[in-house]
């Protein structure tokens, strides 16, 4: 199991970044792969495209970014990297303004799975987002994730209970790429549907637009966010829009308007 610490080296973590606009601020924690042997520089502009084509569905939780582009030749090995600005710029995403952006660079879709479920079970804690803007080096930002990285057995266990299971419904999590956001949505599901004690009944996939639509017929609802919904269009399936990622809330929510609960 890739765990988050294993993902995310002290040195890939900078703090107080000064940028004047959200293409900067992705490029800063681009920065930070490229200088820890992550990724080309290339990746940083795959990863700014990526919003460009797609808009800023990255933005999943309020003042958090996610940024990320297709696993491509100029990822060298998976890894992240973290920034927190010194002043927060806007995305154009209802979640602005963003204060922390997170990059990803993944060789493929599966091997850093286990490491996204952490940062969305540390995002999902009441009080993290706290937390997380006040540490005052890297240090310290690296041990709030090892401790919590340590005590992520209690919420994957609440969780994993419909991860391969072959339930009656499927529902999919869909973001641009299907390596990122989307893991953080089918999280947050999967979290909803154990309160629930739903998880043997429902299947959560976390897949790419394109996928999504060919994926749309095995499944009764999407969620996703409005960016990426509009870039869906009518997949024949309800398509429920989800402004935060990690709200355990919201997610709730629009599960009831699915199911008329």
């Amino acid at each position: 199991m890739t765990s988050l610490a294993d993902l995310l080296p002290e040195n890939a973590i900078e703090l107080d970044v000064q940028v004047s606009g959200w293409r900067e601020a992705i490029a800063a924690a681009g920065s930070l792969l490229t200088s820890t042997g992550v990724a080309a520089p290339a990746y940083t502009a795959e990863m700014i495209g990526n919003v460009e084509e797609n808009g800023p569905y990255i933005v999943i939780a309020p003042g958090f970014a996610f940024a990320h582009a297709r696993p491509s030749p100029a990822v060298h090995h998976t890894g992240m990297s973290w920034v927190r600005l010194r002043e927060p710029v806007e995305f154009g995403s209802p979640n602005d303004p963003v204060d922390l952006v997170v990059a990803l660079a993944a060789t493929d879709s599966e091997v850093h799975t286990d490491a996204m479920a952490a940062l969305a079970g540390l995002l999902l804690e009441p009080g993290a987002d706290q937390r997380l803007r006040a540490v005052a080096t890297p240090r310290e930002l690296r041990a709030l994730i090892a401790g919590e990285d340590a005590a992520e057995t209690s919420f994957t266990a609440t969780t994993s209970v419909g991860r391969g299971s072959t339930g009656p419904v499927k529902i999919l999590t869909v973001c641009g790429n299907g390596v990122g956001t989307s893991l953080f949505l089918k999280s947050t599901l999967e979290k909803v549907l154990g309160r629930w004690q739903w998880s043997p009944y429902v299947d959560v996939e976390a897949t790419d637009t394109i996928s999504a639509k060919g994926k749309a017929s095995e499944a009764v609802a999407i969620l996703t966010s409005g960016e990426i919904a509009k870039t869906l269009g009518d997949v024949g399936i309800p398509v429920q829009v989800v402004e935060n990622f990690t709200s355990t809330a919201e997610v709730d929510r629009k599960l009831r308007e699915l199911f008329d609960v």
